[in-house]
């Protein structure tokens, strides 16, 4: 068998091991709630991030330098 695929499979037994792991003990993690809340909460981050940014970039351009 390839060396890649060995891997793969051990990755695979590895994260089941520890699925199982997390999912008998229900007070493990963070709930999917907030992950998905920290996740809108960083992409709003990044979009207000990007939105300055353009703006900032948009005002320098059309400073006049003179030349």
């Amino acid at each position: 068998m390839f060396i890649e695929l060995e891997v793969i499979w051990a990755m695979a037994r590895m994260l089941r091991g520890r699925l199982a792991e997390a999912r008998a003990v229900p007070d493990a993690g963070y709930s999917t709630e907030a992950v998905v809340v920290t996740a809108l909460l960083v992409t709003l981050a990044v979009a207000a991030v990007a939105i300055i940014a353009a703006k900032v970039l948009a005002k320098a351009n059309s400073i006049n330098t003179g030349s």
